[in-house]
């Protein structure tokens, strides 16, 4: 049924044809991919900034990342540099998608991005600086780089773009609520192509806040392992570039992968611990958006993060939607760490390549899988697996209850 529907659906469909990465795993969609495939973990010691006194100093950094070596058109130094990697992601999944900057420009083209702490980096650079020279020492150029909504205005800057620029700061699942809204404004009409995606930078105080909240892990983060002990942070920046899967056919672009649906809900009963209730909802809803039923889900992206606490209150949703035959479920966040804004993006860029490649992504780090978890979860152990996903199902969760789950399906 899954096949059928992807076929009949695709036809008047919203696709995804352009993928963009910048993150700890590579820069650009093969060397991420190449990456994730091969379970290896790009974790390492923290460089960014100063970690003395931080008894845990491993997270998810992008090395060596020069903008100028991808930006055209803005200046790197007068933006953040979470805009600067949604600008670069963006440019990358543009030329993934074979699409000339002048077409894109000259069509109805927007971008949304998600992100968690907005240009967090330009923030711990001001406080220093006002903290060590007061309030007139800060610079106009860095005061002007501080607004979140900065993020989605570097990829139209960029792009020479001049439909809609919206940043949505839901936190850990905004970027599946920017590919959400994005889907919205290419099936309703409203817009020819979107940009979508998250970006965030590494910074010292959510480092600190996590450890402070006891979620933090040393050095390794194993999601589903019963010796689990929390995240890695993480930066990076995602884009995926969103169009009706007519003119995707008529300028003979490839197609990764069909939106069939998504859906959004919040908790609304704690600002850290996730409900399994409100999750498990929220994934009946996505399938009601996309018409697809659980028997039909052939995988799962997971949120995946490694606290004790996440972990089995996904699986707990997960079992209360599909019983006993939960589809295999595994966490990239093993081997990049915990991107924040940008991490359902990564999801859903994985889930893309699943698709068109054929294989599912694997959890790094699994020695024995928690029997606490209760039977059947497959965390797809190691490195990935040779298989054909029709359809799948990738989600994204923040603090404050925040649900965003989108479904994807294989376009031919």
């Amino acid at each position: 049924m899954a096949g059928q529907l992807g076929e009949l659906r695709v036809r008047e469909g919203v696709v995804i044809t352009g993928l963009g990465a910048v993150s700890s795993a590579g820069i650009g969609v093969a060397d991420f991919t190449a990456s994730i495939k091969a379970g290896r973990r790009t974790t390492s010691p923290i460089a960014g900034f100063d970690t003395t006194g931080f008894p845990h100093t491993h997270a998810g950094e992008v090395h060596d990342f020069e903008p100028a070596a991808w930006l055209r058109r803005i200046e790197p130094e007068r933006w953040g540099r979470s805009a600067q990697f949604a600008a670069s992601a963006a440019r990358l999944a543009v030329a993934d998608a074979d699409l000339t900057e002048s077409a894109l420009a000259a069509a109805r083209s927007g971008s949304v991005m998600g992100t968690t702490s907005g240009e967090s980096a330009v923030i711990e650079e001001l406080v220093s600086a006002w903290a060590a020279d007061g309030l007139k020492s800060l610079g106009a150029d860095r005061v002007g780089a501080v607004p979140a909504g900065r993020i989605a205005a570097a990829v139209n800057s960029e792009l020479g773009l001049s439909g809609e620029a919206l940043t949505l700061a839901t936190a850990c699942s905004a970027s599946n609520y920017a590919l959400g809204y994005a889907y919205d404004m290419v099936a309703s009409g409203e817009a020819d192509y979107m940009l979508a995606g998250g970006a965030d930078s590494l910074n010292r105080w959510a480092h600190a806040g996590f450890y402070r909240l006891g979620a933090l892990a040393e050095e390794i983060c194993r999601p589903f392992d019963a010796d689990r002990s929390g995240i890695l942070t993480a930066e990076g920046g995602v884009a995926l570039l969103v169009e009706p899967y007519d003119r995707a056919v008529a300028r003979g672009a490839r197609i990764y992968a069909e939106v069939l649906g998504y859906s959004v809900n919040c908790d609304a009963k704690h600002m850290v611990h996730p409900d399994p209730t409100s999750i498990a909802a929220c994934i009946r809803s996505a399938h009601r958006s996309a018409g697809v039923t659980p028997e039909d889900i052939d995988y799962i992206c997971a949120h995946g993060t490694g606290t004790r606490t996440n972990d089995a209150t996904e699986v707990a949703a997960a079992r209360e939607v599909f019983g006993d035959r939960i589809p295999p479920i595994s966490s990239i966040k093993s081997m990049i760490g915990h991107t924040m804004g940008a991490a359902s993006g990564f999801g859903a860029l994985i889930c893309c390549m699943a698709l068109y490649e054929g294989f599912l992504p694997p959890t790094a780090g699994v020695e024995r899988v928690d029997p606490a978890l209760g039977p059947g979860v497959d965390p797809v152990a190691g490195a990935a697996r040779p298989a054909r996903p029709r359809v799948v199902q990738n989600h994204g969760f923040a603090f404050g209850g925040n649900n965003a789950i989108t479904i994807l399906g294989r376009a031919s």
